[in-house]
């Protein structure tokens, strides 16, 4: 009896402090707090952790203790998505109207998204839209693409950062420079090498200058993503055999270095015919570096090519998808862009081009 009486009163004892407790986290969730942030933004970055915003919050005078929140989530489970954004709070505020505002979401970053094949002149075009990157024109964004010093360390011959600007998503915080976004994009590309890159390239024998270069030219000549290892034994293969590449993406990075090209898609006789190392029509070997953003297929392809005797390639006209058909024989090959000349011709004819 004395054990149930002990029982009794240890259980009411527990109710009590877990209802003082209770009463407490409600009383401070409720409270609310006067700061001095109404007229500047809290910025609420991506993928960070709920304890990293409480910590933001709590730092910025929004909230004065992280522990009722902290508990308030916790009980709460995955109900509550705190959304990435910049926050203006009005004061006072109680912490539970400050959650209501992170699950609504604030004002979203500015932010960048580096498509496949873009160089770094469309990476400077695509900074200076930005307005809080305060970029004054086109060539303040490209003096800093042109610092190679960033990759350096990984390959010591670079001129700039062509081809070591991944393509990703890249979001903009108020406070960010446009010498820190391109950071992270440098960054982003360390990332992927050091992950996916580091052994292939090692085994390959390549150098990254190289390897980069090559996949930089599949990305471009390559629409899918199966075809890319076959380009690369293509571009490999004429490169043995002191062929030159004659391949359009060097060609037009040529007419871009020279501030020529007309970007309406069309490669032209003057484009053909400009006297540059890139141009691969005119020049035997590799460019004398990329051409754009490779993304991880065309990198993983350029150090992981396919074994074939190809050495031409040409859209194939039975297929919608950016298909080619591969040979090792010039008749056959001149067959086949005939094939594709009268495809051409057909679709024009019907106004399809």
């Amino acid at each position: 009896m004395r054990v149930l009486t002990w029982i009794f009163v240890l259980l009411i004892f527990v109710a009590t402090a877990a209802g003082a407790a209770g009463y407490w986290v409600w009383n401070e969730l409720n409270q609310p707090i006067i700061h001095d942030k109404t007229t500047s933004s809290v910025t609420v970055a991506r993928g960070a952790s709920s304890e990293e915003i409480l910590s933001t919050l709590k730092n910025n005078g929004i909230i004065s203790n992280e522990l009722p929140l902290k508990v308030y989530l916790k009980v709460k489970g995955g109900h509550a998505v705190m959304k990435a954004g910049d926050y203006r709070f009005p004061s006072p505020i109680s912490p539970l109207a400050v959650l209501t505002e992170l699950e609504k979401g604030g004002a979203p970053h500015d932010k960048i998204t580096v498509i496949e094949g873009w160089t770094r002149f469309d990476i400077a075009k695509a900074l200076c839209a930005v307005p809080s990157l305060k970029l004054r024109n086109e060539a303040e964004a490209m003096a800093l693409l042109d610092d190679a010093t960033a990759i350096k360390d990984l390959d010591p011959v670079a001129k700039n950062l062509e081809g070591y600007l991944f393509p990703d998503t890249y979001f903009v915080e108020p406070d960010s420079t446009a010498s820190g976004v391109i950071l992270q994009m440098v960054k982003r590309f360390r990332d992927v090498y050091n992950e996916k890159l580091k052994e292939p390239v090692k085994n390959s024998g390549l150098s990254l200058h190289n390897a980069v270069t090559v996949a930089s030219i599949i990305e471009t000549e390559a629409k899918l993503a199966e075809e890319r290892p076959i380009v690369a034994s293509v571009i490999y293969n004429r490169v043995r055999k002191g062929m030159r590449l004659s391949m359009d993406s060097t060609i037009v990075y040529a007419s871009k270095l020279a501030g020529k090209w007309r970007d309406d898609g069309k490669v032209y006789m003057s484009d053909l015919n400009r006297d540059s190392p890139y141009n691969s029509r005119m020049y035997k070997g590799l460019p004398p570096g990329p051409v754009g953003s490779p993304g991880l297929s065309s990198l993983v392809a350029g150090v992981t090519p396919a074994n074939t005797n190809y050495l031409y390639y040409v859209r194939n006209p039975d297929r919608n998808d950016g298909a080619h058909n591969y040979y090792s024989d010039p008749a056959a090959f001149e067959k086949g862009v005939e094939a594709l000349r009268r495809w051409e011709k057909i679709q024009k004819q019907k106004g399809l081009r």
